[in-house]
């Protein structure tokens, strides 16, 4: 696949951020846990973290393809930050695809230019990958919702300047479903209730958030009422893209890692990658990277022109997030016993890449909606 000029320039402006502003310091950031605002605000300027906005809004509008390739980059310097430029694509496109002309105003320019942090709030406690199962309410009183309950796994949430919040909306007039609102971080009763210690991908917060009776406006309705569950699954097949997408770059920074350390390091007299057993891995590891890329590359061309790509989106999620763990683990193999210190980076890229089978819609879940769609193939 050739990519546009365009679409080199970003993807090499992003190679270059993250080779000169992230790869140096993500081991002292993972082990503080420090969210690197100052280095968000870069990628900001450089139009990094609004490449799906259009141009009016303040964004690129450089589309699908670019976005990908960019995270992609990103990655490879540090997984934490990737994981905010994803997130903040997707309370864009949310917006983008749903919001009325004020909201764009109001919203698309701050988060394209880095100036605004977004998080998304559908999972909880006790959902898991049952979306439809939550319990989060908001109750309208005249020409306001009053908006109760509690948020886990929130990307960014101690963070986040605003959020997209799916909640059970509830009146006289109408059934109960599912709607989204754009939530201000600093209104009252939000409250970042635990951040949590994860294994890996620390340089991103991810919090608990108690929403406790915040009173919010009608205007901060996103879409209709009732529309909540349809904004929610409208980033599935973008959002699963962008984990294959983060996956090869952990894959490939690992593989760097593993390569150069391979060539370096001698045992038996010679360097290890004239062993014939570390040069098989390393053989292995570059051609899993390379069928992961083009696995992400073609879902991510039939996303940008329109096509369908549900079946693909989950094959490249599902693959690019089981090959990185074990690209992984063979870069820490070929270092020994250094590789699983932290003094090099392969330890933190394994476990930076552990979550891709997890989040967006577990690996179970890709399987199930895999053999859904063949089954259903003529």
């Amino acid at each position: 696949m050739q990519l546009t000029e365009e679409q080199l320039l970003i993807k090499e402006t992003a190679r270059r951020f993250a080779s000169k502003k992230l790869s140096p310091n993500a081991e002292i950031w993972d082990r503080n846990a420090h969210f690197p605002v100052k280095e968000l605000k870069e990628m900001g300027k450089l139009g990094l973290m609004g490449i799906l906005v259009p141009q009016k809004y303040g964004g690129a509008e450089a589309g699908f393809l670019a976005y990908v390739t960019a995270l992609s980059e990103i990655s490879e310097g540090d997984g934490g930050t990737s994981v905010t430029m994803a997130v903040q694509a997707i309370v864009e496109t949310c917006i983008l695809g749903y919001g009325n002309e004020e909201q764009k105003n109001l919203y698309l320019p701050g988060l394209a230019c880095g100036d605004l942090f977004g998080a998304f709030m559908l999972t909880e406690p006790h959902t898991g990958s049952d979306a439809k199962a939550i319990s989060c309410k908001a109750i309208k009183y005249g020409n306001q919702y009053i908006l109760n309950g509690t948020k886990q796994f929130v990307t960014t949430g101690a963070n986040a300047d605003i959020a997209i919040v799916f909640a059970v909306t509830e009146h006289p007039d109408s059934n109960k479903d599912i709607s989204a609102f754009i939530v201000p971080t600093d209104s009252a009763g939000y409250k970042v209730a635990r951040i949590e210690n994860k294994l890996g991908q620390k340089t991103n917060d991810t919090a608990q958030i108690i929403l406790e009776d915040i009173k919010i406006s009608s205007p901060m309705l996103l879409g209709q009422e009732g529309q909540g569950y349809k904004i929610a699954l409208c980033n599935l097949e973008s959002g699963r893209i962008g984990i294959a997408a983060q996956s090869v770059g952990f894959s490939n920074a690992a593989f760097n890692a593993a390569r150069s350390y391979a060539l370096e390091r001698k045992s038996f007299g010679k360097p290890l990658i004239e062993h014939q057993a570390i040069a098989f891995y390393l053989a292995e590891m570059a051609t899993e990277i390379e069928a992961g890329r083009l696995m992400m590359l073609n879902a991510a061309e039939l996303k940008a022109n329109g096509k369908p790509c549900l079946k693909e989106a989950s094959m490249a999620k599902l693959f690019c997030s089981e090959m990185a763990e074990r690209v992984c683990s063979k870069a820490i193999q070929i270092h020994g016993g250094y590789g699983y210190l932290s003094d090099f980076p392969v330890e933190r890229l394994y476990r930076d890449a552990r979550v891709c089978q997890i989040y967006e819609g577990t690996n179970e879940v890709q399987k199930s909606l895999i053999a859904r769609s063949i089954s259903n193939e003529v």
